[in-house]
């Protein structure tokens, strides 16, 4: 796969290409792919047309120059960017960043997310971060996704919940976001809450 992108992007789609080749009787309304130069239209006016749903809570690219520069942090590595489309239609249904990879002795990744609105409400954004979830503890061998979610997004602290992630405390002015530092209630999930494994580690992880 080759859209111009950077290496980091390119070895992302190859990952999530390989995780869904092993899942191909998954029955899920939608599917995951990574974010390219390719989805820059599409994206741009996903993002302008959710304006008044996405509000205080997060700021995403919305023009194709802060596209294609916020495209640059995915460098697969520490920052990796999903789309979560219709499987039907291939349409984006809204995107999922894993931010913040820390190896070592963490294996953790900061988990961000946002429906879009034409597809809101639908559950498919539900459907999507189960399989992120699956992807990132069972190809990336992360052991835990924190999620810092603003004490007014009650659709986004009522998705996590039903996920399974527990809520472990509030964070004053922890992330600026449009002009403000905002507070965040913080939410982790672990591999073995979301299922009980055995689950792979990760080479960067000390065996003691």
């Amino acid at each position: 796969m080759d859209h111009g992108d950077g290496v980091g992007v390119a070895r992302t789609a190859a990952e999530v290409e390989a995780f869904l080749s092993d899942r191909l009787e998954d029955s899920s309304r939608v599917t995951l792919r990574a974010l390219t130069r390719d989805d820059q239209d599409e994206f741009v006016a996903l993002v302008q047309a959710s304006a008044g749903l996405h509000g205080p809570y997060m700021a995403l690219p919305a023009t194709p120059e802060d596209y294609q520069a916020y495209l640059t942090r995915f460098d697969h590595v520490t920052a990796q960017g999903l789309l979560v489309c219709l499987r039907d239609t291939g349409a984006i249904a809204g995107t999922v960043f894993l931010n913040s990879i820390i190896r070592g002795r963490f294996q953790n990744a900061s988990l961000a997310y946002g429906a879009f609105a034409p597809t809101a409400g639908k559950g498919y954004m539900s459907e999507g971060l189960r399989l992120v979830l699956r992807y990132a503890f069972e190809c990336l061998r992360l052991h835990r996704l924190d999620a810092q979610i603003q004490p007014g997004n009650h659709a986004s602290i009522n998705l996590v919940r039903r996920l399974g992630f527990r809520y472990e405390g509030i964070s004053p002015e922890l992330l600026f976001i449009n002009g403000v530092w905002e507070d965040h209630e913080r939410w982790a999930l672990t591999n073995t809450m979301f299922a009980p494994g055995p689950w792979p580690t990760h080479p960067t992880q000390p065996t003691r």
